[in-house]
């Protein structure tokens, strides 16, 4: 059952279990990327949490959703959102290393956990599973989803940018090839806080840098982020799941 702390607002209402992994703005950045190309056809989208990315992206595209992710919570949320919303999605509870999928997608799309060993771990096991990426490795998860790529299909990610190199070399042993790379600045001064990457099955395309993400200046957020926060309208429901 879910407990609800909070009303409904005009918007895409999004329950979100209080004591777990809240969604934050690297989803809202990726999802404004992942329109620069136009999502249509099959989309998977990989540790989906309460549903956020993919649920944005199937309302306001064509695309065929399925969602997977390996905590019951997670979709118990993902489903109670998908119905709220009146989104059509087919959602998983399973292990995308391992889950025998019987189709191929057009486009997969990936808000990972990505905090490496070197940072201090939670011990909550809701928010450890959702942050750490022992729990999808960036090779295991890039060499799997290129299995689930159709032809000329696309792969679109956001990460941390030091870890940039092992990416692209776990990208390049699956043959997906770089087309499009964003980073995202907390400001102009500071070092990269994000990297948003395009990837594709059978290209040789060479790959294009994108202007940077600048998410704050002096007198706020940035125009441009005001802008992506207008277009995806999220609003956060946090509750308990019993």
């Amino acid at each position: 059952m879910i407990h609800t702390f909070l009303s409904r607002n005009e918007a895409l209402f999004l329950y979100q279990e209080s004591d777990g992994f809240l969604f934050n703005s690297d989803t809202h950045f990726l999802y404004d990327f992942i329109t620069r190309f136009n999502p249509k056809g099959t989309l998977l989208d990989i540790g989906a949490g309460c549903g956020i990315l993919g649920l944005l992206i199937a309302r306001d595209y064509p695309v065929l959703l399925t969602q997977i992710d390996k905590q019951p919570y997670n979709t118990a949320l993902n489903t109670q959102n998908a119905r709220v919303n009146r989104i059509e999605s087919a959602i998983i509870t399973g292990d995308f290393l391992t889950y025998p999928f019987k189709q191929q997608f057009d486009l997969i799309v990936t808000n990972p956990p990505y905090y490496h060993d070197g940072v201090s771990k939670s011990e909550n096991p809701f928010l450890h599973a959702s942050r750490y990426n022992s729990h999808l490795p960036p090779d295991r998860l890039i060499a799997r989803a290129a299995t689930l790529l159709a032809p000329r299909g696309r792969l679109i990610l956001c990460y941390d940018p030091g870890q940039l190199q092992i990416l692209s070399r776990a990208l390049s042993e699956a043959k997906l090839t770089i087309e499009d790379l964003r980073f995202v600045h907390g400001t102009a001064s500071k070092p990269a806080s994000l990297v948003m990457l395009h990837a594709r099955k059978n290209s040789r395309a060479v790959t294009k840098i994108h202007p940077p993400l600048i998410h704050f200046e002096r007198d706020g957020m940035t125009q441009e982020v005001k802008k992506i926060y207008q277009t995806t309208r999220t609003y956060s429901i946090k509750c308990k799941i019993t």
